[in-house]
């Protein structure tokens, strides 16, 4: 199947095919065979002709030599002339000739299966898609059953260069319209023509696509591979259909995909409840562990987290698999994080110690100085991050990130703000560190000029819900243009409703606007949805203005659990002179 749709280039010259060397002759004590000899198709005119044909070639003139070999081709009716015919014609870039000696080669042997492929990869060339659905019928057709599945799934490569990929998708769907009939190929051939809908734009179609390929058989995981692919471009269709398919067994990497699905939608309940599913049903899939761990990181599990990351670590430290080892650098990472909130300091210069500086040298120093921050060693960590070595543009804008975000962190906001601008200084507008400056202004009060890079940041990337969040988000906690921060939350949360950060700002403006109850529900709701000490701080603030206090005094201490220094958590229990 390697070769399928290959056109190989025949490095020999046609004439030893023709003229291979006689057998040695037996031993006197041997017995001769008795087989009586084969009459050569080789007579001396056909001879001469393909040596001239092959000497023209060799002379510099490829187009006479193309045609005095397809006429032998024709004579003699054999494939190895015609395949020979038509690698010249490629060799001298005459698309036409090539064409013209695969449909003489195909008409000459029907059956032959090379003139197909041939064929097909032609006509694609010459950019006559509507031509090719023929020859691809006939490739398909032409394999035994058990191969015509693997030779169908590789059928969007071979029209992949195709231009027009709705004429592409339509050209093979009516080309394999018999292999939707065979039970045998119907999912895999439901799931090759959903992807050229799904490449052509046509995502409807390709939704279809995937249903009709599940139907087919509810075991083959190829359609449930499109459907995971056209899950974020169409979740209200396709969230339903792989939370339905996904209650029976299915491989435990599909199961992992739906669960970064649900973790792009923001469904941390569901993803986690998939997660230990997983966890439970195929305890050696390092890569669940792993996923599992991280996700309880960001929701301020610690212990938990741990326990899964070791898990993880255990596992692949076993396997010795050198394609898990940015993973096992990234579970280090985490759990030397981990260590340092537990307040483990030399437990976390151990994690740190473990991971290798190759694989990612810019977040391994940002973890080392954050750890050496916390021990007061500053200088120390200042230095990690300025000596980080950068070779690519990309690793100069992530170093610079980097430090800003640790600047930021250890109120040098002056040096930050310094750093960004020379970075952005006679570049074009980068999105990321539009989105960093803004973050910088912000803590400076410098509001104007923070409004500005936001609405230029919302400017370049109208679809990302940040930008709006964050000016919303700032005008209502200054109690400032509230009708207005309102807008611009809903705004991004049309772009990304299910993030519990705009359900937190939402929140927020509500409250300013003196809607209690509105407040309280919404901001309970994002809370549930990821523990955070930020919008702890806000919902314990409601509480505490509705009178409810030892349900805010309840909140606010989950928050300290979760982030003793979150600056707003900080100065909302200064200002209630609330002490836990």
């Amino acid at each position: 199947m390697k070769s399928w749709f290959r056109i190989a280039v025949i490095s020999s010259c046609v004439l030893s095919a023709w003229a291979q060397p006689a057998p040695p002759a037996a031993p006197p004590s041997s017995p001769v065979a008795a087989n009586p000899a084969q009459k050569s198709a080789l007579d001396a005119v056909l001879f001469y002709q393909l040596l001239l044909g092959e000497l023209n070639v060799r002379s510099g003139s490829p187009g006479s030599g193309f045609s005095l070999i397809l006429d032998a081709a024709r004579k003699t009716n054999d494939p190895l002339l015609f395949q020979r015919a038509v690698d010249l014609a490629l060799q001298s870039r005459s698309g036409d000739a090539a064409l013209q000696a695969a449909q003489a080669w195909k008409k000459a042997i029907p059956q032959a299966t090379e003139a197909n492929r041939y064929l097909l990869q032609i006509l694609l060339a010459l950019n006559k898609v509507d031509e090719a659905g023929q020859a691809l019928t006939d490739s398909i057709r032409e394999l035994p059953e058990s191969e015509q599945s693997m030779a169908i799934a590789s059928v969007p490569r071979v029209f992949s260069r195709v231009q027009d990929k709705k004429l592409a998708a339509d050209t093979v769907e009516k080309g394999l319209a018999f292999a939707l009939k065979q039970s045998s190929t119907a999912a895999t051939t439901w799931t090759t023509i959903g992807r050229m809908r799904r490449d052509s734009g046509q995502i409807a179609l390709a939704i279809e696509a995937a249903r009709q390929g599940h139907a087919a058989d509810i075991k083959s995981p190829s359609p449930l591979i499109l459907a995971l692919s056209l899950a974020n471009s169409a979740p209200a269709d396709m969230s339903p259909f792989l939370a339905q398919a996904m209650q029976g067994d299915v491989q435990p990497s599909l199961r992992l995909g739906y669960v970064r699905h649900l973790i792009s939608q923001a469904q941390q309940v569901q993803a986690l409840r998939e997660l230990n599913r997983l966890n439970a049903e195929h305890p050696s899939f390092a890569e669940a562990w792993l996923v599992h761990g991280l996700m309880l990181q960001e929701n301020s599990k610690w212990p938990e987290s741990e326990q899964k990351l070791r898990q993880y670590v255990e596992l692949v430290q076993r396997s010795q698999d050198k394609e898990q080892q940015a993973g096992l650098s990234e579970a280090l990472m985490a759990l030397a994080q981990i260590a340092q909130r537990l307040g483990h300091l030399n437990q976390a210069e151990q994690w740190l110690s473990q991971v290798p500086a190759e694989v990612d040298p810019i977040k391994l120093a940002s973890r080392k100085a954050d750890l050496l921050s916390q021990q007061g060693r500053t200088d120390e960590a200042r230095q990690v991050l300025t000596q980080i070595q950068t070779t690519t543009p990309e690793q100069a804008l992530r170093k610079t990130l980097v430090l800003s975000l640790w600047l930021r962190e250890n109120k040098r906001l002056d040096e930050a703000y310094t750093l960004v601008k020379q970075a952005m200084d006679g570049k074009s507008p980068n999105s990321e560190l539009l989105s960093e400056l803004a973050m910088v202004t912000e803590k400076l009060k410098r509001f104007e000029e923070m409004e500005v890079l936001l609405r230029e940041l919302m400017l370049l990337k109208p679809q990302d819900p940040h930008a709006f969040n964050a000016l919303g988000y700032s005008l209502a906690d200054r109690n400032i243009r509230l009708s207005e921060a309102r807008l611009l939350i809903m705004q991004a949360l049309e772009r990304s409703p299910n993030d519990a950060y705009i359900q937190d700002s939402l929140g927020w403006v509500a409250y300013r606007q003196g809607q209690l109850s509105e407040a309280r529900s919404i901001l309970q709701a994002a809370y549930n949805a990821r523990p955070d000490a930020e919008i702890a701080a806000h919902l314990g603030e409601v509480l505490w203005t509705m009178g409810l206090r030892k349900e805010a005094q309840a909140i606010w201490r989950e928050g300290l659990l979760l982030k003793a220094d979150n600056d707003t958590l900080v100065e909302t229990l200064k200002r209630f002179d609330f002490k836990p």
